[in-house]
């Protein structure tokens, strides 16, 4: 049986690790784990001190998708009860979010999967969009995100047939950026080199960037690219960073602090 606490958490440096932690069910999201994760995430957000954050599954599985016990709450009309956060709160963090796939990745767990920043995934993990099987459509943005990462063919292929790829395949149509036997290890060390050589600022402007031009035309986009790099050459961090580049060391950028 798993510890008592359905996500755990661990500081390292300037990392923050989620583990969720109901190994024995393969991960499966629940009340408690959706509670327990979305907390770990706004405190992380708020912490100034933490500059990167992995996720990753207790045991042999990441996330196996919903819990049957949570299914079978939906009522008559196919309503859920409401949630604190919504199920896309992870990407209103402006902190890179580096997941670990260390095995099962099925419905809930993918979604929340491809809405890490970076995917780290073992070569045998097993990765299904499961919807369809349950008689589901695709639930909780993962229409929007999907066809982002993968084509439009591809996630049509992934969502119609609900069948089951393993890590090097998902690598193969882009929908994990890294394979590795030790998908831990090797995201958090990925974790600790941002966290450490890139300014927290810089990310977070990023982030907030590539999501909000998706839909956006080239000619706004490269508007407002134009202003943030003004505003950000004026917040004085170019200036560290090209000191630490000449001086050869690390830079000393602040971290961010962000309450959600």
């Amino acid at each position: 049986m798993s510890d008592e606490n359905p996500v755990l958490t661990e500081r390292r440096g300037a990392v923050l690790l989620i583990t969720l932690n109901r190994p024995e069910r393969l991960n499966a999201w629940d009340d408690g784990i959706q509670a327990g994760y979305f907390g770990a995430l706004a405190e992380a957000a708020a912490d100034a001190e933490v500059k990167a954050i992995v996720v990753t599954g207790a045991g042999k599985g990441f996330c196996a998708g919903a819990d049957m016990d949570r299914l079978k709450t939906i009522d008559e009309r196919g309503e859920v009860g409401q949630a604190e956060r919504p199920m896309t709160f992870p990407l209103t963090i402006e902190k890179p979010i580096i997941g670990a796939i260390n095995g099962a990745c099925a419905g809930l767990g993918l979604v929340q999967a491809l809405m890490f920043d970076v995917r780290f995934a073992s070569p045998a993990a097993k990765l299904t969009t499961a919807f369809a099987k349950l008689g589901l459509v695709a639930e909780h943005g993962i229409s929007w995100l999907l066809p982002r990462l993968v084509g439009t063919s591809h996630a049509l292929d992934l969502l119609m047939s609900s069948r089951i790829i393993t890590g090097e395949e998902a690598h193969r149509i882009g929908l994990v950026n890294h394979l590795s036997d030790d998908v831990l290890d090797d995201a958090l060390a990925y974790a600790e080199l941002v966290a450490t050589t890139v300014s927290p600022k810089a990310m977070a402007v990023m982030k907030r960037q590539v999501y909000a031009h998706w839909t956006a035309n080239l000619e706004t986009a490269k508007a407002e690219s134009d202003q943030l790099m003004s505003e950000s050459i004026a917040g004085g961090e170019m200036g560290e960073g090209v000191q630490a580049f000449t001086e050869k060391r690390l830079p000393n950028y602040e971290g961010i602090s962000q309450q959600l």
